[in-house]
């Protein structure tokens, strides 16, 4: 795709964007206990600028800050071993004054805030570590946010440790005044269709939090769940959540909690019709020897109505959902521009926007760009 010189839209909401947690978002925050272990900057030969979760221990692992904040950046600056100090990243990323400066630039007038190392974190398999790092990061993102509430819309991190300690959680990120939480791929225990967890579903709902699932935050991933070159694990980036909405659908939670919503964030949306084709075929054809439960409706019923889908480069998703419902439902799907990563539309979301829209419905337009996200998290227009 070429992008072309068009005049910047304003008012376009990103459902899905990022900060770089500074050093201190965690060492100063965290729960003395893990002080030692926690997540912090240091600047590595060839990676520069990294922020570092559990260092020295087995499970340590790296977060190059130069890839998190490489939106706008020509494609052959990019890489692993291509590392920048702090110094030369987006200021946006750690400041919110100029991330509204960053999102002017790029005709947005409010964003969803996520973490970035705050990922990482939630693949750790040590959950009393993960809930204090969480803690750490609700407070410092809250802090983020306040400067600009209308504008910096911050999600809160869940640990999912037990269900009483998710709820507290829960309550605890209300309070802060953020909008919504982010939940780890896997929690603690059984997974997320065992009735142990309808009270957190329950406690979600009464307290108005959005629960989203973003990409790269299930263990494995860039491990063993792809084969071959690297490319593909780029590929594999999606698959991890098609089982997580899989999950939710096939055991039934959405007939228990039907006005439970869910937001699979960053995983595109093109492919979705595919897959809620495939699983009414399953459910017609192969319900009566693989079902788990009696489900009420058809799988692509319970999809298109209880999940929203965030994307930020994805024609395709554009061109479903102009064709209504009958292959996505276009009150269901967001649009991102997920700054500062290097997957970013930023600075030229406008152009991408334009170019992808081409002669669709403006009313459709309009929701997926803006309105949806907007009713979603109570943004004001």
């Amino acid at each position: 795709m070429t992008i072309t010189d068009q005049p910047v839209r304003v008012g376009t909401i990103s459902a899905d964007s990022h900060i770089t947690e500074p050093h201190g978002t965690y060492v100063d925050r965290i729960d003395p206990k893990f002080r030692d272990r926690a997540p912090r900057i240091m600047d590595l030969p060839t990676m520069g600028c990294t922020m570092v979760v559990d260092p020295g221990s087995k499970y340590e692992a790296k977060v190059p800050y130069t890839m998190v904040a490489a939106a706008g950046r020509p494609p052959e600056t990019l890489g692993w071993n291509r590392g920048r100090p702090w110094e030369d990243l987006h200021p946006g990323g750690h400041d919110p004054v100029a991330r509204l400066t960053e999102q002017d630039l790029d005709g947005v007038i409010a964003e969803v805030i996520y973490p970035s190392s705050g990922m990482i974190v939630c693949n750790h398999p040590d959950f009393d570590y993960k809930y204090a790092c969480a803690q750490a990061y609700n407070q410092w993102i809250a802090e983020f946010c306040s400067i600009a509430p209308d504008r910096l819309i911050g999600l809160g991190q869940t640990t999912m440790r037990t269900v009483d300690d998710a709820i507290g959680e829960l309550e605890s990120i209300k309070a802060l005044g953020l909008r919504g939480a982010m939940m780890p791929g896997l929690p603690n225990g059984p997974d997320y269709g065992d009735l142990q967890w309808d009270p957190f579903w329950r406690a979600s709902l009464e307290l108005e939090l959005p629960l989203s699932f973003h990409i790269l935050t299930v263990k494995g991933f860039g491990g063993s769940n792809f084969r071959g070159p690297r490319m593909n694990g780029f590929m594999a980036i999606i698959r991890d959540i098609q089982d997580i909405i899989g999950t939710f659908i096939f055991t039934g939670v959405f007939d228990r909690h039907p006005d439970l919503r869910l937001v699979a964030v960053e995983a595109d949306a093109g492919w979705a019709p595919h897959w809620m084709y495939r699983a009414d075929h399953a459910a017609k054809r192969h319900g009566a020897w693989l079902a788990d439960v009696a489900l009420q409706r058809k799988p692509s019923e319970y999809f298109r109505e209880h999940v929203y889908m965030t994307f930020q480069d994805d024609w395709t998703a554009f061109r479903a959902a102009d064709r209504g419902e009958l292959l996505l439902n276009p009150e269901r799907l967001m649009w991102a521009n997920d700054h500062p990563h290097s997957d970013a539309t930023w600075p030229w979301s406008q152009n991408v926007i334009a170019e992808q829209t081409a002669g669709m419905d403006p009313v459709v337009v309009d929701r997926i760009v803006r309105r949806n996200c907007a009713e979603l998290y109570r943004i004001e227009l």
